[in-house]
């Protein structure tokens, strides 16, 4: 990753910000609500963790047939998916309560999702948030040499099948975070002394990966293979499964609002300085999908609301389907890009043509 120090434009003559965040406050203001989350959101968590944990205690407390045991590791994924994207998301942005300990607590379930607060944060909330889509500062666009995902990145002859061969690799997210990536971030992040937040100490974060790691493996490897008949290696294929299932579903759901030719990646000039202001930057950088399709906005906690959601990072997505027509007609009224696609099929559909024009071999200058 690059360490070149960027800055945003701070000229904006038509105060496109300014107008949008008073008209978005306004709309809070004048319905009585808070810009947190509400008894929905609360409602979606039972469920969220319900559909998560409720397989892994049947599978520890039932004698069921193999058939069974591979739906219900199936049933976990998608659970682990949908906390991810509702639960923890919100609480890590602090949109899920107006109580930081509550928004700590929520964020903290990702320890059951095999990730790490700290390195989250400062991927996701740093990084990802306010360097979106450039090249060298948004980690969301790294891929190592396996996948390239901007016109940026070094061209590899095995990139001219990636179309075909990504969704096989998109699985393996989550996995990869139990595993080996929490690991490499951390001590790369600590190097960097990057945090959200205030930094902090070395030793207590590194003890709390490892602790955190432990449990985690001993209540989904460990446990199952004590308490219950199930061959070890049957508890570790269904671990992979759910991984599998969980990373796929998530990995989709993030690419879908980036990696796609909609979404500008735009590289600062040689001092660091952005052509645009960041607001402006998150309209270019930043596609919606499926708004209309309740399903869609229910279980990806508001994810195809990417617009709304980079923009007002600190709203629960409870909201975005009602702030969307706010965002959208201030920036029509600004003569700026709402970049959307109406179905989900559709972003899909754009997203996999889009690692296909990526896999084609560059022309030389």
């Amino acid at each position: 990753m690059a360490s070149q120090t960027l800055s945003f434009s701070r000229v904006d003559s038509a105060k496109f910000f300014r107008t949008l965040n008073k008209r978005v406050n306004n709309y809070f203001k004048e319905n009585n609500i808070k810009r947190t989350g509400n008894w929905q959101l609360w409602v979606k968590t039972v469920i969220m963790f319900a559909i998560f944990l409720t397989p892994y205690f049947l599978l520890l407390t039932l004698n069921i047939p193999t058939w069974g045991q591979l739906l219900l590791t199936i049933v976990m994924g998608i659970g682990m998916a949908g906390v991810g994207m509702n639960v923890m998301h919100d609480g890590n942005h602090g949109s899920f309560s107006n109580k930081e300990w509550v928004n700590r607590i929520m964020g903290s379930s990702i320890y059951i999702l095999a990730g790490n607060v700290y390195n989250w944060q400062v991927q996701h909330n740093v990084l990802h948030h306010t360097y979106t889509n450039i090249h060298g500062h948004d980690e969301d666009l790294e891929a190592g040499r396996i996948l390239r995902f901007s016109e940026h990145s070094e061209w590899r002859k095995h990139h001219r099948f990636q179309h075909l061969y990504s969704i096989l690799l998109y699985g393996l997210l989550t996995i990869n975070w139990a595993i080996t990536t929490d690991f490499l971030q951390m001590r790369r992040y600590m190097k960097r002394k990057l945090s959200y937040g205030k930094l902090p100490s070395p030793v207590a974060n590194w003890s709390k990966l490892v602790i955190t790691k432990m449990i985690y493996l001993s209540m989904w490897i460990v446990l199952p293979v004590l308490l219950t008949d199930i061959p070890w290696y049957k508890v570790l294929l269904g671990f992979f499964i759910m991984h599998y299932v969980a990373g796929l579903i998530l990995s989709v759901v993030f690419q879908l609002a980036h990696v796609m030719d909609e979404a500008e990646m735009p590289v600062p000039e040689k001092d660091g300085t952005m052509k645009n202001t960041w607001a402006i930057h998150q309209l270019k950088t930043t596609v919606n999908f499926g708004a209309k399709n309740w399903l869609v906005n229910w279980y990806t906690g508001g994810l195809n609301h990417q617009v709304e959601h980079h923009i007002f990072p600190h709203i629960s997505h409870i909201h975005y389907g009602k702030i969307a027509k706010i965002v959208k007609e201030t920036a029509k009224e600004f003569n700026l890009p709402y970049k959307e696609y109406k179905s989900t099929r559709k972003a899909v559909i754009a997203h996999f043509k889009f690692l296909r024009e990526m896999g084609i071999k560059p022309a030389v200058a």
